[in-house]
């Protein structure tokens, strides 16, 4: 009696299984999970114009701060994953194919675009530290960001004129390759910026904040990315973990919940903080240098 006792629960994975296989295969599961994507992503997105607006409104004189196209950048990231996941059976039918691969891939670039602005400040901010000249730094985050693009761009057009699976492949893993590199590079100057705040004085005016601040963000986007890469390498080689169809919407849910929608909103909200309002006495105009 025992032993019968024992097995009773085995037929749970089954009744799992069926559960699994019954929502992808409901249309109406499908229309409700990626409406329920499309509704956090709107909500990151509200947030993002918000914090630029109250920016804006606060502190004018500073014109186009790395945080403010930080904000922007996310707004119009999520603003357009919003709409991919809103009009997401509608996208489904879009020919010719190629043009599916471009509104799905695009915001991942553009995500990817916007959190490798933090690794290139927190870079900017350890050679100012050192006294070293940070111009390179920038034009070569504008470099690789246009190669990047170009590549990707390249690959589309290749998969137009050649639509076979081998092509499909070499573009997911290119994906995978180019966050694997960001979880690295915000491992690198996460550290590197981590590690100099360690060495500040104790009693230095923000120390804790700021390394607080540095050692989660780092640790998320570089959490994020390493994830997206092994999904990648997953949706290249294996048809199940396919997620550019309509019919693995759980699986839809679970990737862009945990590799965009949550680090997302960890991200904006440990940095949430903005300018203070300077008094009038103490703002003085800046010239172009």
């Amino acid at each position: 009696m025992a032993a019968v006792a024992a097995a009773a629960p085995v037929p749970l994975p089954a009744a799992l299984a069926g559960w699994w296989e019954h929502v992808n295969g409901s249309p109406a599961w499908q229309d409700g999970i990626f409406w329920a994507l499309a509704a956090l992503y709107g909500l990151i997105a509200a947030s993002s114009f918000i914090q630029v607006a109250r920016i804006q409104h606060r502190v004018p004189q500073y014109g186009w701060t790395t945080q403010k196209v930080f904000q922007l950048l996310n707004f119009v990231v999520n603003g357009a994953r919003c709409s991919v996941f809103a009009f997401r059976r509608q996208v489904q039918l879009v020919n010719p194919q190629i043009f599916q691969h471009v509104i799905l891939d695009l915001p991942g670039l553009a995500f990817f675009t916007t959190y490798a602005m933090l690794a290139l400040f927190w870079a900017e901010i350890s050679y100012q530290a050192r006294g070293r000249d940070t111009d390179g730094l920038r034009s070569g985050f504008y470099i690789i960001n246009g190669i990047i693009y170009a590549i990707q761009v390249l690959l589309w057009v290749l998969l137009w004129l050649n639509p076979n699976p081998s092509m499909l492949i070499l573009s997911k893993l290119f994906i995978a390759g180019l966050s694997f590199s960001a979880a690295l590079g915000f491992l690198l100057y996460g550290g590197r910026l981590f590690l100099m705040l360690k060495r500040f004085p104790i009693e230095s005016k923000g120390r804790q904040q700021k390394l607080s601040e540095v050692g989660k963000v780092a640790a998320i986007c570089s959490f994020c990315f390493l994830a997206r890469c092994v999904m990648m390498c997953f949706d290249a080689f294996d048809k199940e973990a396919d997620l550019d169809v309509l019919y693995h919407p759980i699986l839809n849910f679970f990737y862009y919940l945990l590799v965009e929608i949550f680090p997302s909103a960890l991200v904006l909200f440990i940095l949430r903080r903005i300018p203070s309002k300077l008094p009038p006495s103490q703002y003085h105009p800046l010239s172009s240098g």
